[in-house]
Formats: structure tokens, C-alpha cells, sequence
């Protein structure tokens, strides 16, 4: 991978982390494109995975340290409660990730037939959750926490949005705008980082050239790629949930999807 793919690649994954079109699909759009294989480094992995948590952070960083110090005051007050909520939502997907994971890959696979699929999903639930129209709550229940943990697990197939399934589920159920998108980032902060861990294990157990294959300069431009471009996209994609424009990427995750699937079948 030269420093220029590796460019391409962190931009993609920092801008499609979080808006709602699905990183996972859009890397394997881009590793065809570029004939870049996944499997090639997973060292890039790890890195690119850590940038777009930095990214979160320094976005959310005033209701992160308001969520730490309430946390560890001990007390169970509304920052504890957040917490909770952020924790139970976290149970589907580390079951999936550390109990299933393989078996998910086997049976389901990869590549841009599946990735269209899953975009054209990833469509319909955003258009879905736009026109619908539920009855508004104040808070995000521990149900609620619940259920949007169940979509973030199922976004583990590629095209299938992390961000755009745990919004719009969150949307379905009655939960404000502002507050689901702050939820959604948040959340998704120890998943990544488990997958960059889980990524970061798999290399050491296929040895040590599996994890030192890139010159430093391509992860160096990787990690700063995804850093500035997720900043970003978390940033813009705060705003658009506030001001209901998620139909736009509905559209456009419609398009690309389809064209995944006619080039898949050529």
C-alpha cells in the first residue's frame, strides 16, 4: 500500500464511520478499486480504527469528560445512568464480536455483491426512519439503549451503516434527534476499539510480517486521514440528524448500492 492508497483509504474510513453509508462497504468498494487487499496490513487497520476514536473524542469531548466525572464520582446520578445505558448497549455486539464473528464471516462472506445488499438496507432504514413518524420521548430508556446496541451488532456485515442503523433505530423508537446521534458516537467508541484489538490479535497470530508489511509513512498519513476526515464527517453528521437531512444519504446509499451489485454480477 503506498502512501497515496493509504490516503484514499483513511479518508474513506474517517468520512464513512460516521456518516450513515457504512465504512466496512466502502473500504471493500475502495480496496477493489485501488486492488488493495483488507488482509494486506491489518497494522493500517488498528491505526485508522484509533484515529476515528480520537476523532470522537475531541469532537464529544465536553460530554465525555462531563460523562467521566459524574462516572466516577460513584454516585448514581444521570452521567452514571448515560453510562449504563452506553454499556448496555455494547452487550449485542461484543457477543457477536467475540462469540461469532467468525461464523458471521463464514456464512454471510464478503465482497461488493454482499456490500450492495446491505447498502440497499442501509437505504431503506434511513428513508424509513425519515417518513416515520413516532411519538417523541424525552430520554433514551435502558430498552431503548438495548435495541439500538441490537442494530449496531447487526451492522457488522459490510454496507450495513454502523452510524445509520443505530440513528435511524434510534429515530424509529421516539428518541430525539440531537440526543440519539450523541448516543450513537458514543457508543461506538470501546466497539471500535475492540475491533482495532481483535484486529491487532489476529495479525500477532499470523506473525510479525503480517504486522510490519507498510512503510510508516503510509500509516502515518493513514492515521491523520481518518483523524481529520472522521473529525469532520462527526462534526457535519451531528448537524444533519439535528436538522433531518439523513433521506439524502438514504438516496445515495440506494445509488451506490446498486451499482455495487451490477458490478458485482458483471
Amino acid at each position: 500500500m503506498t502512501w497515496i492508497e493509504a490516503l484514499i483509504m483513511g479518508l474513506v474510513q474517517g468520512l464513512s464511520e460516521y456518516l450513515p453509508i457504512s465504512s466496512s462497504g466502502h473500504l471493500e468498494i475502495a480496496s477493489a478499486i485501488l486492488g488493495v487487499q483488507s488482509e494486506e496490513n491489518l497494522t493500517f487497520a488498528v491505526v485508522v480504527h484509533a484515529a476515528t476514536v480520537l476523532s470522537t473524542i475531541v469532537v464529544l469531548w465536553k460530554e465525555v469528560e462531563i460523562l467521566f466525572k459524574g462516572f466516577f464520582s460513584f454516585k448514581w446520578n444521570a452521567e452514571t445512568q448515560y453510562v449504563s445505558k452506553i454499556l448496555l448497549s455494547m452487550i449485542p455486539v461484543g457477543i457477536v464480536g467475540l462469540c461469532f464473528k467468525k461464523q458471521v464471516e463464514a456464512l454471510f462472506g464478503d465482497g461488493l455483491f454482499l456490500v450492495g445488499i446491505c447498502l440497499l438496507i442501509t437505504a431503506s432504514l434511513l428513508a424509513f426512519a425519515h417518513f416515520a413518524q413516532p411519538r417523541k420521548k424525552e430520554n433514551i430508556s435502558y430498552k431503548d439503549a438495548f435495541i439500538i446496541g441490537i442494530a449496531q451488532a447487526c451492522a457488522v456485515l459490510p454496507g450495513l451503516s454502523r452510524s445509520g442503523s443505530t440513528i435511524a433505530t434510534g429515530l424509529l423508537l421516539g428518541d430525539k434527534k440531537e440526543q440519539v446521534a450523541k448516543f450513537s458516537f458514543l457508543m461506538v467508541i470501546i466497539p471500535i476499539l475492540g475491533e482495532a484489538l481483535l484486529d491487532l490479535m489476529k495479525g500477532l497470530s499470523q506473525g510479525a510480517e503480517a504486522a510490519t508489511t507498510l512503510p510508516l509513512s503510509s500509516l502515518i498519513v493513514g492515521f491523520f486521514a481518518a483523524f481529520i476526515s472522521g473529525t469532520l464527517a462527526c462534526s457535519w453528521m451531528l448537524k444533519l440528524v439535528k436538522n433531518g437531512k439523513l433521506v439524502y444519504f438514504a438516496i445515495y446509499c440506494a445509488i451506490v448500492g446498486s451499482i455495487a451489485l451490477i458490478y458485482s454480477l458483471s
